[in-house]
């Protein structure tokens, strides 16, 4: 019995034509090999898709990388947040560090000149409430803007150092002497330190100086008494 002839287009893998799976895919290869190498024509590659469909769905790298950021946003569950102003910017801080630390191309993708402005307002929700704290202290508008872009610099510098520096073995993650051969007389505090540098850089403290800088912030910007 002669075996049936399968239907037009539909021999080999079949088309990706979902905007999630091509999503799906560029996550992978940014997973692999890194945000600043994905383009549309390796998107297709890995897609198994031409790179006309894809543009079905996305106009260009930009496009894409927004895409990524806001679908990643609205997968991640939000904490609830505490109602004291103070506590709910440093509550809003951590979850923003916590997603980010999660996914930390991300984070070098924000730093990109005009991306977070890019972003759709549900990705946008823990500025929003950093801002809305920072206000309901009793700060301006303009000092809850600065403390929020204090926060953010903090935020961003502390996942960078710490992803740089897992990525490329550094000796904060090898173990690797560091600092153990200066001069004490040029530098006596940092040969004190010595072989124990890599073990100190290892610590987490984020949590810690989060909470010394916001409460420095909101003491810089209170109001004058009158």
């Amino acid at each position: 019995m002669p075996r049936p002839t399968p239907p037009h287009g539909r021999t080999g893998r079949p088309p990706v034509t979902s905007r999630t799976e091509i999503l799906t895919a560029a996550r992978r290869l940014i997973d692999r090999d890194g945000w600043e190498r994905l383009t549309i024509r390796g998107l297709a590659a890995e897609a198994g898709i031409g790179a006309t469909t894809v543009y079905r769905h996305i106009q260009d790298k930009e496009d894409l990388l927004v895409l990524l950021l806001n679908h990643y946003a609205d997968q991640t569950a939000r904490p609830e947040l505490p109602d004291d102003p103070r506590d709910r910017i440093v509550a809003a801080a951590t979850a923003m560090h916590d997603l980010l630390a999660s996914w930390p191309w991300a984070a070098e993708v924000l730093t990109v000149d005009g991306f977070v402005g890019l972003l759709d307002e549900s990705a946008l929700w823990t500025v929003e409430s950093i801002l809305a704290a920072a206000e309901a202290h009793g700060r301006t508008p303009d000092q809850a803007a600065y403390l929020f872009r204090s926060v953010w610099y903090y935020t961003v510098g502390e996942i960078l150092v710490r992803t740089h520096s897992q990525r490329r073995g550094g000796p904060a993650t090898t173990g690797r002497p560091a600092f153990d051969d200066l001069d004490p007389e040029q530098v006596p505090r940092l040969a004190a330190i010595g072989e124990r540098w890599p073990e100190l850089a290892a610590r987490d403290t984020y949590r810690e100086g989060l909470r010394a800088l916001v409460d420095g912030l909101l003491a810089q910007t209170a109001p004058s008494e009158t």
